[in-house]
């Protein structure tokens, strides 16, 4: 049985050089060709490999059944330990595991003689220059980094830079289209859903600087429309439970539209006191649907031991959060690609007389030299608030895209084990 890899994964797949750097849009084919190089290095005696996401559970989601799969196609499995998610290699008996990285220290100590880092901007920097780059010291190990780019304040860009430079390394850019799995008329579709630097940046592989505005698609004319409150239509609220302030942006949807109607900014506040504004300002008869931080689960802003998810449930809200945080800029892309989209069509409208929304769209900025929201100004309490209930009802991606799966049984690259 023979790998068949796409032109662009053939070229990384085939540099010489012991530190290689890939930065690609979504869709690309990363999974396939960590699992096909890690097969490579599989066909020599007693290595240790490690494939290593931000976190384990991304490892196993990202790579672990399809590993599997194509490790069972070849007849190449000896021994597989569910727990850890490792792979023996018959004749070999070189070890493939798949780690993560949100416990970086944990992974000291071992010697690796092929190491990759998938969604390596999404990893701590630290985990690379103080665990891991000795993990390969020794055994003068290889290395693969892959990943979309996450803007020039990331250190995943200085590695791409390196690559460039440094005579060991090598750097590879493509975007989803010259990966071959996405067509064109997707990639179209795909521009409805998000705004134009994160189609930029997670579909042309493109590194995007984020110096500036947070909310940058935000325009004070065209995102801001006078709307009267639609008593038969539901309210949906995002919440953040920051203590002083809380604060919550009030919203009705009408299809794509989201039109934040409403503004609640309480101080020296607690969960209790802002359930009792939002019925003494709407009252029982109108449906709510609450869109809090997802740390509301666990995270205790009144007396009496109660959570701030049980005391919103008790309130007879219908609510709605994520089981755990996602990364920032998520959200962030989430709302821009609302506030306007790459076809520079518009689904975010704010009324004038929230202008507590307003003013944060407008200002919060990103602290100095990095991807990071300044937090410093007090602006991000109702923006955070926002982007909880933009990523539910309106998530980055709202609608799979039609991917085409590589395949085992074609000839470019074979391994004889």
């Amino acid at each position: 049985m023979k790998i068949k890899l796409t032109k662009p994964q053939y070229q990384v797949s085939t540099s010489n050089k012991r530190f290689r750097v890939l930065v690609s849009g979504r869709r690309f084919g990363k999974t396939f060709l960590c699992i096909s190089e890690m097969m490579k290095y599989a066909t020599k005696v007693k290595q240790k490999i490690w494939y290593v996401a931000p976190t384990f559970k991304m490892a196993r989601e990202i790579a672990w059944s399809q590993l599997k799969d194509m490790l069972h196609q070849f007849n190449w499995v000896d021994v597989i330990n569910e727990s850890n998610l490792s792979i023996r290699i018959k004749k070999t008996g070189s070890i493939i595991s798949l780690k993560g990285c949100e416990n970086y220290d944990a992974l000291r100590g071992v010697g690796l003689d092929f190491l990759i880092l998938d969604e390596f901007a999404d990893i701590e920097e630290k985990a690379w220059t103080e665990v891991l780059r000795a993990a390969i010291a020794d055994t003068e190990g290889h290395v693969l980094m892959c990943g979309s780019p996450k803007g020039y304040g990331n250190w995943s860009y200085r590695m791409y830079e390196k690559g460039k430079l440094d005579p060991e390394w090598d750097s590879f850019q493509y975007t989803t289209l010259e990966g071959g799995m996405v067509s064109k008329e997707e990639l179209e579709q795909a521009k409805q859903d998000v705004d134009i630097r994160t189609f930029r940046q997670e579909f042309e592989g493109s590194f995007e600087n984020y110096a500036g505005s947070v909310y940058y698609n935000f325009h004070p004319v065209e995102n801001v429309k006078p709307k009267e409150i639609d008593w038969s239509k539901p309210l949906h609220i995002g919440l953040d439970f920051n203590v002083d302030p809380m604060s919550a942006s009030v919203a009705q949807i009408d299809k794509d539209i989201i039109h934040f109607v409403d503004e609640i900014v309480i101080y020296s506040s607690n969960t209790d006191e802002m359930v009792e504004e939002i019925k003494n300002r709407y009252g029982s008869k109108i449906k709510i649907f609450v869109y809090p931080d997802p740390a509301c689960r666990q995270r205790k802003t009144s007396a009496g031991g109660r959570t701030d998810l049980s005391i919103l449930q008790n309130a007879g809200f219908t609510v709605k959060c994520k089981a755990r945080h996602s990364p920032v800029r998520d959200r962030i892309n989430a709302v821009n690609s609302r506030l306007k989209s790459a076809q520079n069509k518009r689904y975010i409208f704010v009324n004038p007389s929230c202008k507590i929304i307003i003013r944060g769209l407008q200002r919060q900025i990103y602290k100095e030299n990095t991807n990071i929201p300044d937090k410093e100004s007090g602006y991000d309490h109702m923006n955070d608030s926002i982007g909880y209930l933009v990523e539910i009802v309106k998530p980055l991606v709202a609608r799979p895209m039609d991917f085409k799966p590589q395949r085992w049984n074609m000839k470019q690259k074979q391994y004889g084990v």
